[in-house]
């Protein structure tokens, strides 16, 4: 499995959610919804979730094994730092990689 196309939409005035990012997968399957993050202890990735009648969310997508899910970490937030970047500057960007 490669990501072969990543856009983050870096949001601006929330504390916590810092962008929406959508993955597309062997450029043929698309995650969209995931967030960045940015919690007590640095930023991590949030998977698309649902809300249960309970209250409590259930991620819809999901890695499945330790290496997938840090794989993922590493390109998204790469991807992120590049986009928080040029955000600041005032062109925010998506690109295939």
């Amino acid at each position: 499995m490669k990501i072969t196309e990543i856009k983050v939409l870096p949001v601006d005035g929330d504390e916590k959610l810092k962008a929406y990012v959508t993955i597309k997968l062997d450029d043929c399957f698309v995650v969209r919804d995931m967030k960045v993050i940015k919690g007590t202890s640095g930023y991590f990735i949030a998977m698309p979730a649902k809300k249960m009648k309970d209250g409590t969310y259930r991620d819809l997508v999901h890695p499945l094994d330790k290496p997938t899910r840090q794989m993922l970490e590493d390109v998204v937030m790469d991807e992120f730092k590049k986009v928080q970047s040029e955000f600041e500057k005032g062109t925010p960007l998506s690109r295939a990689i």
